[in-house]
């Protein structure tokens, strides 16, 4: 009986130690003074830097509302933009702390790159752009189509997917980036450029007639996006997935930028727990007290950071759909702040 409890013992002291070791990132953070997040290398909506060099974007104001939870002060960011084939290896080199970068969450991405998805920012799929001049109005009429295609995504096998299910021919043109395969498709090279439909929207903004071009109606995958920690430090996760269901929460119980101050100031015991005027749930996470208040009035909640980077306040104007919160008819949902 000794030995088996000499061994728990044993174990449990070894378990705690890894998670002390492996607890580093919010300090090497701290230490270094800035975030370090991977982003795209340009794509309006989610990450895209302006002619000055400032980054916007919904993947973007993950990052700051990150450095605001830590920092309380958001535009401690380094953005490290990133192709879609070296976007893992910055992450598990320990180039960059968290990898925002519209990202599909898969089983083979959780399971063999040594990181974890710490949440859905946008619920999108697949789809087809065509020039509006070959009077296409269906993915199914898409047979013996030249399709170009950014290597190093999911992109190419959901191709290979939905032709072969609908018994139907293709040829597949790659590129070693997105912007290259939007080139390629606008001069001509191929007949359809195929992607997530939210990327769709932001890369045929770059095109000269963007009229001219037409999303086909057909989504033929689930592309949940969302951003990556790398295994094994479980209090890095924990940070990065409730900051985003930091901003989930907020936006279902009214609190926006304008109002966060005002409401910090509520007797109700939801929002006391949120504003950590009651409790110390933000202290359990390694931050403030504040945390949340930090983060709203830096970035806003996300129906404000989906609104101004991609919905009806931006140049794209993409619907909110299945990004609609759970009790408004869509499907995002985050854990309650208690």
């Amino acid at each position: 009986m000794k030995r088996v409890s000499l061994v728990l013992s044993l174990a449990i002291v070894a378990g705690f130690t890894t998670q002390a070791v492996n607890a580093q990132t919010l300090k090497t953070v701290k230490d270094r003074g800035i975030l370090s997040c991977g982003v795209s290398q340009g794509l309006p909506g989610f990450s895209a830097p302006d002619d000055k060099g400032n980054w916007t974007g919904l993947d973007v104001d993950i990052c700051r509302a990150i450095a605001a939870a830590v920092f309380d002060d958001a535009t401690k960011v380094k953005f490290v933009p990133l192709s879609a084939k070296d976007r893992f290896t910055a992450l598990q080199s320990g180039e960059i702390d968290v990898l925002s970068r519209n990202t599909t969450w898969t089983v083979s991405r959780d399971t063999s790159l040594g990181a974890n998805f710490t949440g859905v920012t946008y619920y999108d799929g697949q789809g087809f752009l065509v020039k509006k001049s070959l009077k296409v109005n269906s993915a199914l009429e898409l047979n013996s189509a030249s399709i170009c295609v950014q290597t190093g995504t999911t992109n190419e096998q959901n191709v290979a997917d939905y032709f072969k299910g609908n018994n139907m021919k293709y040829e597949v043109i790659a590129f070693g980036t997105a912007d290259e395969a939007i080139k390629a498709y606008e001069s001509g090279r191929c007949d359809v450029f195929t992607s997530d439909v939210s990327q769709l929207y932001a890369q045929r903004l770059k095109l000269a007639t963007p009229a001219d071009h037409g999303v086909l109606p057909e989504v033929i995958s689930k592309e949940p996006l969302g951003p990556l920690v790398r295994h094994g430090d479980d209090q890095w996760f924990d940070i990065v997935k409730w900051t985003l269901f930091a901003m989930l929460n907020a936006e279902e119980l009214g609190i926006n930028q304008s109002n966060v101050l005002e409401m910090g100031k509520s007797d109700k015991p939801e929002l006391k727990r949120v504003f950590g005027t009651d409790g110390n749930l933000g202290e359990q996470l390694g931050l403030t007290k504040d945390w949340v208040t930090r983060i709203v009035k830096a970035v806003g909640n996300y129906g404000e950071s989906f609104d101004r980077n991609v919905g009806a306040g931006s140049k794209l104007g993409i619907a909110r759909g299945l990004n609609q919160l759970w009790n408004k008819g869509g499907i995002q949902y985050a854990p309650p702040i208690r």
